[in-house]
């Protein structure tokens, strides 16, 4: 053992440090366990020395926890921030579907205001699609002769006259609308129910055409169909003559063609099958 000792000085060293801790944990032990007022001031001089040192130690320790503490608080922020967004986007949407329904629901009520002759009767129809083309405007209806549509029945929706049935099949009907070309509908105008002609050109704007009488007509003059040919009964407001920037007079339509969403289709009850409009052009040239 001694020979051991000589040859390896480390291993009494690492003898005298142990013995060194054992008596020192001995003595902490007896001076905590002494119970006397001496003992007592020594134990919170030791005491005032050690605690700052470890305050100081511990201090680091306590700052990484405040970091720690407020990146989970940044975390729940964030999570909550993003949930806000969510919840956002959700309401928008239920807003834009509530304010979509309100529109629809409008103009369902809006149709209602339309006044009608006790000789005839409406169905109102869905707009399922627009069907017109570069030279053509027209839509498609969810009614067709499953519900007693006739071909040329007049259309309108809320605010004044739209067009007319042109082409009917099982389930669906297409509406040529006051702007195509190939619609002629004949209407009076003004105060002094001048006869004339809405013709279509492909713009917003349909022409007046085929005035009768010396009197000029006036921007901001009321346009209503006439019936004459019994294409389009009578009294349905079309819109009002404005002055184009070609000096043309041409009709403001009441009815906005391009956000359709609902409309009426028109009929006689006594099933009477309406004048071409081609007669109706030539019974206007001759006369």
């Amino acid at each position: 053992m001694a020979a051991q000792s000589q040859d390896d000085p480390w291993l009494v060293v690492r003898y005298i440090v142990i013995g060194l801790v054992f008596l020192f944990l001995v003595a902490a032990f007896l001076l905590w366990r002494i119970d006397n007022e001496r003992a007592e001031r020594f134990r919170l001089a030791l005491l005032n020395q050690i605690v700052p040192n470890v305050t100081f130690l511990t201090s680091p320790i306590k700052s990484l926890g405040r970091i720690l503490s407020d990146l989970k608080s940044f975390s729940n922020v964030y999570q909550q921030n993003e949930s806000l967004k969510l919840e956002l986007s959700q309401m928008k949407k239920w807003r834009e579907a509530a304010l979509q329904l309100e529109q629809k629901n409008a103009k369902l009520r809006a149709l209602n205001n339309l006044k009608l002759s006790s000789v005839l009767f409406w169905v109102t129809g869905e707009v399922m699609a627009d069907s017109g083309g570069p030279f053509s405007s027209s839509i498609l209806i969810n009614l067709g002769s499953e519900d007693e549509i006739t071909d040329g029945a007049a259309v309108a929706d809320g605010l004044g006259l739209v067009g007319r049935v042109s082409g009917v099949e099982k389930k669906l009907s297409r509406v040529i609308l006051l702007s195509d070309v190939k619609s002629f509908v004949p209407a009076i105008v003004g105060p002094n129910n001048q006869e004339a002609i809405i013709r279509g050109d492909n713009t917003s704007t349909p022409l007046i055409d085929f005035v009768r009488g010396t009197s000029k007509i006036q921007p901001g003059a009321r346009i209503y169909t006439s019936g004459r040919g019994g294409i389009f009964p009578p009294g349905i407001l079309i819109g009002e003559a404005v002055l184009s920037s070609d000096k043309q007079v041409r009709a403001r339509l009441s009815a906005n063609l391009s956000q359709l969403d609902y409309v009426r289709l028109i009929m006689n009850r006594k099933s009477k099958i309406p004048a071409k409009v081609g007669d109706i052009i030539k019974n206007y040239e001759q006369e």
